[in-house]
């Protein structure tokens, strides 16, 4: 299907955010044409009455002006340079970057405000920015993590259709932390029965470490409504033998979320292979920002 771009204006860029690790987020884009079929905002796109099914992603919102309005909240005196979360809604180095380049832009003017950012995306496309990346990352705090779900290539192709092969998301952290960038992998997300055993996941972890990668994280597949419908089709069409198992795993009724008593083995497997992998923060180079002055006490 062929991919439409929208480009409108924004009236704001930072989004506070409740309930998760960060409290702002900034999304250049909405919409993602990598239409992964387990991506969470699926289910968004359906509570907002937007396609979640295969139309997803053929669909993309592009915020022509969403520098100048960033700019202008970062330089309010009431901004408290709070970390920025960039990715967590719509992947930031989507198709549509390689010519807006909003993501960039983003990236200087939050650098220029001193602002620490958590980026997360699938697109090796970050490494065009490096030197951007790089200058931001000596006046704040900046992590990058590369979303990684298998090495399998094939398995990937069929799960994320619109995303570049995993090797080229492990070269792109290996470009990120030879430069200095804190950079490491999000298994993410872990979905059982495909990519949950422990080779597969050693397999990632190794690469990324092997790679340079500074951090991990995980976590397992959420089916929320939305997202679920299209991810058992998916399966039905791909996986028919694993159908069963995810309708008994997540229910239609559910929260979207294991049981625990399905998640923990699980979890316990990946804290293993984590532990075993050994990833940890090597870089030759060192990118961070100057530590912030002491306060002289007043003399009294």
């Amino acid at each position: 299907m062929r991919t439409v771009y929208r480009e409108e204006p924004c009236s704001t860029a930072l989004n506070r955010v409740t309930g998760m690790g960060f409290r702002w987020s900034l999304n250049p884009y909405m919409g993602c044409a990598h239409r992964c079929a387990f991506c969470y905002v699926r289910g968004f796109e359906r509570r907002a009455d937007r396609p979640s099914d295969e139309r997803y992603g053929t669909n993309i919102r592009v915020k022509v002006n969403v520098v100048e309005v960033l700019r202008a909240e970062l330089s309010r005196r009431s901004w408290r340079r709070e970390t920025v979360a960039i990715g967590a809604a719509t992947d930031p180095y989507q198709p549509a970057e390689g010519r807006y380049r909003l993501t960039r832009e983003c990236l200087v003017a939050l650098g220029e405000a001193r602002t620490p950012l958590d980026l997360i995306t699938r697109g090796p496309l970050i490494v065009r920015d490096i030197d951007v990346l790089a200058g931001a990352s000596r006046r704040a705090a900046v992590r990058v993590s590369i979303s990684i779900a298998t090495l399998d290539e094939e398995l990937s192709a069929r799960l994320e259709p619109g995303v570049a092969p995993p090797r080229q998301r492990l070269r792109a952290i290996r470009l990120l932390t030879d430069a200095g960038i804190a950079a490491g992998v999000a298994v993410a997300p872990i979905l059982p029965g495909l990519t949950d055993s422990a080779r597969s996941l050693a397999a990632v972890m190794r690469a990324a470490r092997d790679a340079g990668a500074t951090h991990s994280w995980s976590n397992v597949l959420n089916l929320r409504a939305g997202t679920r419908e299209h991810f058992l089709g998916v399966l039905e069409r791909e996986w028919p033998d694993e159908l069963a198992r995810y309708q008994r795993l997540y229910p239609a009724d559910g929260s979207g979320y294991l049981r625990r008593a399905d998640a923990a083995p699980i979890e316990a497997r990946v804290g293993a292979v984590k532990r075993g992998a050994g990833i940890a923060d090597r870089r030759r180079i060192l990118l961070s920002p100057p530590p912030q002055p002491e306060q002289l006490p007043l003399a009294l």
